[in-house]
C-alpha cells in the first residue's frame, strides 16, 4: 500500500471525513484510528496502516 496524504474535511461524532490531497477522493474513518490532536484542517500522512500528523 502506497503512502497517502489527507486533510480532515469534516468531523461527525466519532468519525472523520478525510480528503486525499493528491486525487480529491474522500474516505470515512473512525476517530479512534487517528492520532491524538486531530481537528478540522489537520493534515495526515498514511503509511504502513498508520496515520501521523504532518
Amino acid at each position: 500500500m502506497e503512502p497517502k496524504d489527507y486533510v480532515v474535511e469534516k468531523i461527525e461524532g466519532e468519525y472523520a471525513i478525510l480528503k486525499n490531497i493528491a486525487d480529491g477522493g474522500e474516505i470515512f474513518i473512525a476517530m479512534a484510528l487517528l492520532p491524538q490532536g486531530v481537528d478540522l484542517g489537520s493534515r495526515l500522512h498514511f503509511e504502513n496502516f498508520e496515520y501521523t500528523l504532518l
